[in-house]
């Protein structure tokens, strides 16, 4: 088999930089271990921010978004019973979207499906060689068929555990990372929102969020042991934490049939750098970012964005500078998110230890200063809604 760019990963990185690739002519095969029906029912992040709404509106992809998104122009911060509401829209002119990235993906797959482009599903086997020459290519097994395919570049966009980054030599990759002490119990419930806005709280028995996914669908998450088993969380243990937690004079939690519960560990997780040969790395597979921020699926559409533009400049003018200088471009706003994703977990959570109620103490300060200063509540919105892309 032969292609131009050779993708590793179905999910929406992958599946992103195919189309992008399209649009200007340049050919790809994308290779996903998955299921096509598992890729786009697994649950992950729902909230974009006007820079990804932006693209991808800007390429085609932003009908069904557009027409069932629900645009949010701020967020609530809760400390105990006090909530307050920071004004996105009202700090910097722009907003955020939920938009689950299931549906991000299922739009994906239909406009890959309907342009002829080429996606696998359920390969296996799949390992990387030859990256630091000009004729790199992918091994894998597909119908329990043995393929070879052959292209100019391959991109890494197989997550956090796919093989691409492992390809990069121990010698030429630095890894930085952080594990957090804590992990998230994430619910899904048919019931309606009982809130405009996302909820973030900071409660005395931990963090809580409350997201939505749809009119009829609201998404939970509380702050757990990293390895708590999902069999101590029945679901009315769940609800009452989530009232706890959650609750504020004058506001009612509305409660439904849970359909999804799992608990997720949280880690920081960067690796540098992003190129090796010809080989490009994106999405969760070059870095993780806890998911307080709402940042994952929108930096890898950064990543992918950015290696289309440099791929489709090689192919137009032979120019190697924006292949040359995309990790260092990617990594610059990847530390900005991990910051701002570390400071959002940092004022929201409990770490624990013997300086817990100080740190507290720290958090209450914070929450206070977000009240009384613009300056503050600005640079919390700014981050939030996503610095500019393009």
């Amino acid at each position: 088999m032969r292609t131009q760019v050779a993708i590793v990963g179905g999910g929406p990185a992958g599946l992103l930089l195919s189309h992008l690739l399209h649009l200007q002519g340049i050919d790809s095969v994308v290779l996903e271990r998955r299921s096509q029906e598992y890729v786009q029912q697994r649950v992950r992040a729902g909230v974009l921010e006007q820079g990804t709404v932006d693209l991808l509106r800007d390429v085609g992809l932003g009908d069904r978004m557009l027409a069932e998104g629900d645009v949010h122009g701020g967020v609530h911060l809760q400390f105990d019973d006090e909530r307050q509401h920071i004004p996105f829209q009202e700090l910097t002119g722009r907003a955020i979207t939920v938009y689950g990235q299931q549906e991000v993906v299922k739009d994906l797959n239909d406009r890959r499906r309907r342009d002829g482009g080429q996606v696998l599903f359920e390969v296996s086997d799949v390992s990387v060689h030859d990256v630091t020459t000009e004729q790199p290519f992918v091994r894998f097994t597909h119908d329990g068929v043995d393929h070879e395919l052959r292209a100019d570049f391959v991109a890494g966009c197989d997550g956090f555990h796919g093989v691409c980054r492992e390809t990069i030599p121990p010698s030429v990759r630095t890894v930085y990372e952080r594990v957090y002490p804590f992990g998230w119990l994430g619910i899904l419930a048919t019931v309606s929102p009982s809130s405009d806005e996302l909820i973030y709280a900071n409660h005395a028995n931990g963090f809580a969020l409350h997201s939505m996914r749809s009119a009829t669908l609201s998404r939970f998450y509380l702050q757990c042991a990293p390895d708590e088993p999902i069999e101590s969380w029945p679901d009315a243990r769940i609800w009452d934490e989530l009232q706890t937690r959650l609750g504020s004079p004058g506001w009612t939690l509305h409660e439904g049939p849970i359909i999804d519960k799992a608990v997720t560990a949280m880690r920081s997780f960067v690796a540098e750098p992003m190129r090796h040969g010809r080989l490009f790395l994106a999405g969760d597979s070059a870095h993780i970012v806890p998911p307080t921020g709402a940042k994952g699926l929108n930096l890898a559409v950064f990543d992918v964005d950015r290696l289309a533009a440099a791929i489709g400049d090689f192919y137009r003018s032979g120019s190697t500078t924006g292949m040359d200088e995309y990790s260092a471009t990617c990594l610059r706003r990847v530390w900005r998110v991990q910051h701002f994703s570390w400071w959002m977990t940092s004022l929201t959570h409990h770490f624990g230890g013997p300086d817990a109620a100080f740190e507290r103490r720290l958090q209450r300060s914070q929450f206070d200063y977000l009240r009384t200063s613009q300056a503050s509540a600005t640079t919390l919105a700014e981050n939030y809604v996503g610095l500019p892309t393009r």
